[in-house]
């Protein structure tokens, strides 16, 4: 029996992760009162999208050593981390579905609108023959964090590289499973969902941020690698977190003190048109990535990120958008170990 008396978001985490891991994702977090607070029979679609990216934030830690040791750091400061908003990557193949997986954003549009998130804005990352969504929660839009999904398109590049991705990620498998499909609907369409229900699906949920298909032949991933970085990062990495992001008040400013200590920081920090919007990351670290010739290597995995936000004068609240060359810049962090 799943026991919610210390708060809904708290039971699901943990029910997910294990009592340890999953006190460690909590403690890490400064999470809104209002979201840790609710409590009851059912749960709420803010209450489960939180719960959601606690995991998902958990699961970065896990495979970005790195970020991890940034977090540790800000706990012995006695500060948590303001977690801003995720990053994914899709691909598209122009036509058709994604093996047995729904096309690029498909796959997650249809977690995030039944939890509650509605499409903020299109980002066109055309250098990158991506294009960028952002996906606002409509509930608690500065307290549960953003996602920026990302749409590799494969038929924006030649025939040879259309055949490698379609070998590549023609093998994907939908994650999703009945009962996450009829708790989706029930989000949708208003209806309960009940705490024990809830966390059995969260973990299945969850698996939809992860790598769906088999690993690459060798070959396909240079040749896709030759072209594009971000879809040889897809064809290792998946639809895993590509990075997790701290809101910080500063970020120019704990760039430089992250850069004296001999962090693995990117050069330069990204800033929006606006001037609103300031960015900056360590570089991705490396994983060791299993191949279809049974030989695995290392490539670049996944990295952490930081972020600054302004109010904007014309609504009077936080400037929560994201720009074309921000994510772009960005984006290099996973070109090279």
């Amino acid at each position: 029996m799943i026991s919610g008396n210390d708060g809904t978001i708290y039971a699901l985490v943990i029910a997910t992760l294990g009592e340890e891991g999953g006190k460690r994702a909590l403690d890490a977090l400064a999470i809104d009162d209002a979201l840790m607070h609710e409590r009851g029979r059912n749960v709420s679609r803010s209450a489960f999208a939180m719960a959601m990216n606690v995991v998902l934030f958990h699961d970065l830690l896990e495979r970005v050593p790195s970020g991890a040791a940034y977090v540790r750091d800000t706990l012995a400061q006695g500060r948590r981390v303001t977690f801003d908003h995720g990053a994914l990557r899709t691909i598209c193949f122009g036509q058709g579905p994604t093996g047995d997986l729904p096309a690029g954003e498909t796959a997650f549009k249809r977690i995030f609108l039944p939890l509650g998130y509605e499409m903020a804005a299109i980002y066109p990352l055309d250098r990158l023959k991506m294009t960028g969504r952002a996906y606002r929660h409509i509930d608690a839009p500065e307290t549960i964090p953003q996602f920026f999904l990302s749409e590799l398109h494969v038929d924006r590049f030649d025939a040879e590289f259309a055949e490698a991705a379609q070998r590549v990620f023609g093998t994907s498998h939908d994650p999703l499973d009945s009962g996450a499909r009829i708790l989706l609907d029930d989000y949708a369409a208003g209806r309960p969902v009940d705490l024990e229900r809830a966390a059995q699906v969260l973990p299945v949920i969850a698996a939809a941020f992860d790598r769906q298909h088999e690993p690459a032949a060798f070959e396909d991933y240079a040749l896709l690698r030759s072209r594009s970085n971000e879809a040889a990062w897809i064809a290792t990495e998946g639809n895993a977190f590509n990075h997790a992001t701290d809101r910080v008040p500063d970020v120019a400013a704990l760039a430089d003190r992250l850069k004296s200590e001999g962090r693995p920081m990117k050069e330069k920090l990204e800033i929006s048109a606006s001037g609103r919007v300031r960015q900056t990351a360590f570089r991705a670290d490396g994983v060791e990535r299993p191949f279809a010739d049974g030989i695995s290597r290392i490539v670049p995995g996944s990295f952490y990120e930081f972020i600054s936000r302004d109010v904007d004068p014309a609504t009077g609240m936080l400037d929560l958008a994201f720009d074309t060359g921000n994510a772009t810049g960005i984006f290099a962090m996973t070109s090279a170990v």
